[in-house]
C-alpha cells in the first residue's frame, strides 16, 4: 500500500464521518489525505464541518483520489456506486477497497470491480461516533496480510475490531451491527421503570445509561463471565434475584437471542438482493 494514505469515501454519512474523524483523531490521516463522495450536499457538508475534509458529488472523483477506498453506501445503492467508481479504479494497481455496507458479499463486490480487486467487506457500528465500535472484518480473495492489518489499524481508531470469516459476518451485523438499538431499548426500559417507581425522568434516565456502561466495563476489564458477575449482584433472598425472577418470567435472554438471530437473516437477505 502506497504511503501516506489517501482515503476515500464512498457515502458521506455519519458512519463515514465517525471513520474519517477516528482516522484523524488517531493520526493516519489528516484531512488533506480524505476526500468523500455523496450525491446529497447536505451531507457533504456536514462531512466537511465535521473533518476538514473535502466532499464531491463525484463517486469517480473519490476513488481516483483514494487508495484506500471506503463503500459506505445503503446496500441498495452499492451497485451504482461501484459503476461509477469502476473506470478509475480500472486504472489504479494499488488499492484497497474497504465495504462497510450491510450484507453485501465479498462476491458481489469482486464481480462488480475490475479483476484482481483487493476487497475487505467490514461490520462496524454507531458507535464509531464516539470512538467506542465494535467492528468485524473478513478480507477477500486477493486482500493481503498487510491488506488485513490496514483494516484492523483503521476500524481500530473507533474502538475494537476483531477478523473473522466471511460466513460470520451476518452474524456480526444482527449482533453488535443491530446491538446499540436492543441497547438503548432496554436503557429506555430501565429509565421507565425507574420513572413508575417514583424518579424524575432525568435522573431515571442518566442512572440506567451509566449503569449500563459500567456493567459493559467490568464484563471487558475484569474478564470474568457476565454469568458469574450477575451472581455477585444478587443476594439470597435480595432485591435483585427478584428482579431477575421477573426478567426470567419475560424471557427477555431468550428474546435477545431471536432478536440477533433474526437481524442475522435479515442481513443474509440483503446480501441475497
Amino acid at each position: 500500500m502506497a504511503t501516506p494514505l489517501k482515503i476515500g469515501f464512498l457515502g458521506a454519512g455519519k458512519m463515514a464521518t465517525a471513520l474519517a474523524k477516528g482516522f484523524i483523531g488517531a493520526k493516519l490521516a489528516g484531512p488533506k489525505d480524505i476526500r468523500a463522495a455523496d450525491p446529497y450536499e447536505s451531507a457533504r457538508d456536514h462531512f466537511t464541518e465535521e473533518t476538514g475534509a473535502k466532499a464531491t458529488a463525484s463517486n469517480a472523483d473519490a476513488a481516483e483520489f483514494a487508495n484506500v477506498l471506503i463503500l459506505a453506501t445503503k446496500p441498495d445503492q452499492v451497485a451504482a456506486a461501484l459503476a461509477e467508481a469502476r473506470d478509475p479504479l480500472k486504472l489504479k494497481k494499488d488499492y484497497l477497497l474497504l465495504s462497510i455496507a450491510a450484507g453485501v458479499t465479498i462476491s458481489r463486490l469482486e464481480s462488480t470491480l475490475p479483476d484482481g480487486a483487493r476487497v475487505i467487506r467490514a461490520m462496524p457500528n454507531t458507535p464509531a461516533l464516539i470512538g467506542e465500535s465494535a467492528s468485524a472484518f473478513a478480507p477477500g480473495t486477493c486482500a493481503t496480510a498487510a491488506d488485513a492489518d490496514l483494516a484492523k489499524k483503521l476500524l481500530s481508531a473507533v474502538g475494537i475490531a476483531f477478523q473473522v470469516k466471511e460466513s460470520l459476518l451476518d452474524a456480526v451485523t444482527g449482533l453488535s451491527g443491530s446491538g446499540p438499538a436492543y441497547v438503548y431499548q432496554f436503557i429506555e426500559a430501565l429509565s421507565d421503570g425507574g420513572v413508575a417507581s417514583g424518579l424524575p425522568r432525568d435522573i431515571a434516565t442518566q442512572l440506567s445509561a451509566q449503569t449500563v456502561l459500567g456493567a459493559a466495563r467490568m464484563v471487558l476489564e475484569t474478564g470474568v463471565h457476565p454469568g458469574a458477575l450477575k451472581d455477585q449482584v444478587a443476594s439470597p433472598g435480595g432485591t435483585t434475584i427478584e428482579g431477575l425472577h421477573e426478567l426470567e418470567k419475560g424471557k427477555m435472554r431468550g428474546t435477545v437471542m431471536s432478536a440477533v438471530r433474526a437481524a442475522t437473516e435479515k442481513s443474509k437477505k440483503l446480501g441475497q438482493g
